[in-house]
């Protein structure tokens, strides 16, 4: 199929713009938030690669914000110009603390404030917070009447299918999240009980447009530009979410918008492309976090950048135990010393 031939079949994406409220977003994808995952080195790096789509932080709870714990708010609600547009998450389950903290954040610099009612975690639930919304639509609508007279900016919601198989309520949900005076929403096409395991149900998002006038975003299971026009040509949505697709290749919302424009498929980063990247990422979580901090915390990436390659299990066993910035780079510095020799 030439590339002509591929753009025909492409959704009507090409330049596409979505606008939440008075936010122009000149891209239809979103970085979906990730707590712990998309703080502001991960931001920096996806921005790299796109200009223009619209970036989130990972999600900041409601309570810890109203507290008098300055060093932690700053690492947390970092960010740098060249990320707008750019929405901050909270979670939280009590209006008027959400309020507030939506308000601090406003003057922080959010464009956009989401409101999490997705989490499936259970620490997260369990205090009635994320997905456990969802089972108490009344307080879910009196959050975001709260959040948006409390600030001139934006709401947005991210939430579910539903908690369980037996409960999906994402339809009335989302027109409750509407009606309550949310500008967009994001859907994570799974339930509460699936986590993040089975695969994503785009089918069940085919009839939302019919119902909900605001921008809906569609989310899960989207790791390729062409998983990317599936899920759109699935569910209608207006745009979607990419979430644990970037870890790994920060160049996947670039790649994903280079394509709707265009039809062509760029390669994805090699070993050596993404070791690089990997080296940006560590340094900037020192930089933000301080060393001893960021190597602990960076843990979680290495499967991701190093994934498939020969020995990858050896090679992440050493490096999750690896305290020293400079034994890190060693390590990273031999697998490209290895994988050239395999060329």
């Amino acid at each position: 199929m030439n590339q002509n031939q591929t753009q025909q079949n492409l959704p009507d994406i090409k330049n596409k713009k979505i606008k939440i409220g008075n936010v122009e977003i000149n891209s239809c994808i979103s970085l979906a938030p990730m707590a712990g995952i998309t703080d502001m080195p991960l931001r920096q790096l996806i921005r790299k690669f796109s200009k223009n789509s619209l970036l989130t932080t990972e999600m900041i709870s409601s309570e810890m914000l109203l507290q008098n714990r300055p060093l932690e708010h700053e690492k947390i609600t970092a960010h740098k110009e060249n990320e707008y547009p750019l929405a901050f998450q909270i979670s939280g389950h009590k209006p008027q603390i959400m309020a507030k903290a939506a308000k601090i954040l406003e003057n922080t610099g959010a464009s956009i404030i989401d409101i999490n009612m997705g989490c499936p975690v259970k620490k997260v639930v369990g205090g009635g917070d994320g997905s456990a919304l969802m089972r108490t639509p009344s307080i879910a609508s009196d959050i975001v009447k709260a959040v948006t007279d409390a600030v001139s900016i934006p709401v947005t919601v991210k939430f579910r299918l539903g908690y369980t198989a037996a409960e999906q309520n994402f339809l009335e949900f989302a027109s409750l999240m509407q009606t309550s005076g949310a500008s967009a929403m994001t859907i994570h096409c799974r339930t509460r009980a699936q986590m993040y395991s089975g695969t994503a149900n785009w089918q069940a998002l085919s009839e939302i447009k019919k119902e909900i006038h605001i921008p809906v975003f569609a989310n899960g299971d989207i790791l390729t530009p062409e998983d990317a026009k599936n899920c759109l040509e699935i569910t209608k949505a207006d745009g979607i979410a990419i979430g644990r697709g970037v870890l790994g290749s920060p160049d996947l919302i670039g790649r994903t918008e280079h394509y709707f424009s265009t039809g062509e498929i760029l390669p994805e980063p090699d070993i050596f492309q993404k070791i690089q990247l990997l080296k940006e990422h560590i340094d900037s979580e020192i930089i933000l976090r301080g060393e001893k901090t960021a190597i602990q915390f960076v843990r979680k990436f290495y499967p991701y950048y190093i994934k498939g390659i020969r020995d990858a299990a050896i090679y992440r066993g050493a490096l999750v135990t690896e305290e020293s910035y400079d034994k890190i780079i060693e390590i990273l510095d031999t697998i490209v010393k290895k994988e050239s020799a395999l060329i």
